[in-house]
């Protein structure tokens, strides 16, 4: 498909600033966000609108900053944390808890992003 893939390691602001940057000079890029630097999401969702970068997050609530997002439904997963203190409260152990991962996902896509990055991909190819 001609897709490549280039990991960025950052660990603060000045970075993932310079990181994103040098990124954004790359023709056709966009950024896919791990859910372990939403600390920084705002920084993230400001610098790729800056350069106009798609990015996918993976929290439905980023989307409307970005092209789209694609993970748990965090929803959901507060209903069965519910079910969990319930379980508790009722005399269940800690330990006899079973450790459950999320069954339940969701992709959201940002239809005007995805409109402007397919515009301007068309633009570029002339």
């Amino acid at each position: 498909m001609g897709v490549s893939v280039t990991g960025l390691g950052v660990h603060n602001a000045n970075e993932i600033e310079r990181g994103i940057t040098e990124f954004a000079r790359e023709p056709k890029s966009g950024l896919i966000v791990s859910p372990h630097h939403i600390t920084r999401g705002k920084l993230i969702i400001d610098l790729s609108a800056r350069h106009r970068l798609p990015a996918v997050y993976a929290f439905g609530f980023h989307a409307h900053d970005g092209l789209a997002s694609y993970g748990i439904d965090q929803v959901d997963q507060w209903r069965s944390g519910a079910t969990y203190v319930d379980r508790f409260l009722c005399g269940t152990k800690a330990s006899d808890l079973p450790v459950q991962q999320p069954t339940k996902y969701e992709l959201v896509i940002n239809l005007k992003t995805a409109r402007r990055v397919l515009n301007s991909r068309a633009n570029q190819n002339g």
